[in-house]
C-alpha cells in the first residue's frame, strides 16, 4: 500500500471513532426526491417487559394474590387508564399522553413465538416473517417498499433493518471529539480524494445535526439517544424512519426497585423524543414493543420468569387521525383474564392479538400501506 493512501486510510478511521459520525453514511443525507413527512420510530424493549407490571389490569380480583409483593409496591400510586386499567407511577409522561389523546396501550399481544429464549424472540419479533431469519428484517421490507430511508440508533444494523439498501446507523462515541483544527487538516489532506471528502463532510453534518454532550456518564443512555434521534429525524429531510433499543427488562429478580428505574428512562426518553421533535412529533408514530411477556405469579425471589403475552403501545401527536384499530387515549386489545384457565399453560397470559398486527395496522394509516403490500411485509399475518 502507497505511504499516501495507508495515512488515509488511518485518517478516515480516525474521523469515524472521533466524530460521532454515521457508520454507514453513504447516500443517507441524499436523496434523488423530497421524503415524506410522515415519520415512524421503532423503539425495541430488549429482555422481555413485565406487561402486568406496565399496563395494570387492577380491576383483577386475583392481581393480589397472584403478585401479592409486586402489586401491593404499586398499586395506592398507579395511574388511571379506562376500562380498570392503570399505568404504573414511573410512566408519568406517557399518562400524560394517554390523557392528550397521543397514546394507546395494547394489550395482551403476541408474535407468534413458541417458546422463551430471549435472542431467538428478539430475532422473531424483528424479522416479522413467521420464522427467523436474521438477514431480512420486516422494517427494512416496508423501506425497501416504499422507497424510503431509515437510520437505526444502534452500534450495529439490528435484523429490523437487514436485508435492504437504504438503512444506516448511528451511535454516540465515548472517545474525546476531535477539535475543528484536526477536520480543516482533513478537508485539506481529502481535497484530491472526492470520496473520502464526501463521506467526511457527510459524517460531519451528521454530528452537527445529532448534537454533542459533554457528559460521558450520559452516553448510551435512552434519554440521551433519543434526543439524538429525534434531531437527526428533524433536521434530515430524508430520514422516514428510525429505530431505538433498550436493553434490562429481564427482571427476574428484585423487579420492584429494578422496574421503576427502567420505566423511568424509557417515559423519560419518549417525553425528550417528543420534546426534541417538535413539530414534526404531530407527523411522527413511535411503536414501542418487546419479544415476550413475563410469568403472571411471581417468583421467590421478588421478580418473574419468562412468559408468552406483553403489552405495546403506540404514540404520536396526530394518533388521533391514525384511524383503524389503534384508538388514541384508549387501552386497545381484547383481555384474557387472569383465572387458571384464562391463563397460557397456566401461567402466562394468553396473547389474543399478533404484535405484527398493530404494526401493520401502522403502515396501512401512516404510510398508506396497501393489503399487498403489508403482506410483502409480512407475509405469515
Amino acid at each position: 500500500m502507497k505511504r499516501r493512501h495507508f495515512i488515509k486510510s488511518i485518517c478516515a478511521s480516525l474521523v469515524v471513532f472521533q466524530a460521532d459520525a454515521l457508520s454507514n453514511t453513504t447516500g443517507l443525507l441524499s436523496t434523488s426526491k423530497p421524503a415524506s413527512n410522515k415519520k415512524i420510530v421503532w423503539v425495541v424493549l430488549r429482555g422481555a417487559v413485565d406487561s402486568l407490571h406496565t399496563v395494570v389490569p387492577s380491576f383483577e380480583p386475583t392481581l393480589s394474590m397472584l403478585r401479592p409483593s409486586l402489586y401491593k409496591g404499586i398499586k395506592d400510586q398507579l395511574l388511571p387508564l379506562d376500562n380498570g386499567f392503570s399505568l404504573h407511577p414511573a410512566l408519568k409522561n406517557l399518562h400524560t399522553m394517554y390523557k392528550a389523546e397521543e397514546l394507546s396501550p395494547i394489550v395482551a399481544v403476541g408474535t407468534g413465538y413458541e417458546r422463551r429464549s430471549h435472542f431467538d424472540g428478539q430475532d422473531y419479533l424483528e424479522s416479522g416473517l413467521g420464522v427467523t431469519d436474521e438477514n431480512s428484517g420486516w422494517l427494512s421490507r416496508a423501506l425497501d417498499i416504499k422507497n424510503k430511508k431509515g437510520l437505526a440508533v444502534a452500534r450495529t444494523v439490528p435484523i429490523s433493518l437487514r436485508g435492504g439498501t437504504n438503512a444506516s446507523t448511528w451511535y454516540p462515541s465515548k472517545l474525546k471529539e476531535a477539535s475543528d483544527d484536526i477536520y480543516d487538516q482533513l478537508k485539506s489532506l481529502y481535497a484530491n480524494d472526492s470520496a473520502l471528502l464526501n463521506s467526511l463532510e457527510e459524517g460531519l453534518s451528521v454530528q452537527k445535526m445529532a448534537g454533542t454532550t459533554q457528559s460521558k456518564k450520559r452516553k448510551g443512555k435512552f434519554n440521551e439517544l433519543a434526543k439524538s434521534c429525534a434531531k437527526l429525524i428533524k433536521n434530515n429531510k430524508s430520514i422516514d424512519c428510525a429505530m431505538l433499543e433498550m436493553g434490562g427488562w429481564d427482571t427476574h429478580n428484585n423487579q420492584q426497585g429494578r422496574l421503576k428505574r427502567q420505566l423511568s428512562e424509557l417515559d423519560d426518553g419518549i417525553a425528550t423524543l417528543k420534546k426534541e421533535l417538535g413539530k414534526t412529533w404531530s407527523d411522527t408514530v413511535v411503536i414501542i414493543a418487546t419479544e415476550f411477556g413475563r410469568t403472571v405469579r411471581e417468583n421467590g425471589t421478588g421478580g418473574t420468569d419468562h412468559g408468552t403475552a406483553s403489552a405495546m403501545f403506540v404514540a404520536g401527536g396526530n394518533l388521533r387521525n391514525t384511524g383503524g384499530q389503534i384508538r388514541a387515549g384508549k387501552v386497545t386489545g381484547k383481555w384474557p383474564g387472569l383465572t387458571n384457565t384464562d391463563l397460557f399453560e397456566q401461567r402466562d397470559l394468553y396473547p389474543t392479538s399478533s404484535s405484527f398486527s398493530w404494526i401493520a395496522a401502522v403502515l396501512a394509516s401512516h404510510w398508506q400501506f396497501t393489503p399487498d403490500e403489508l403482506s410483502a411485509v409480512f407475509p405469515k399475518l
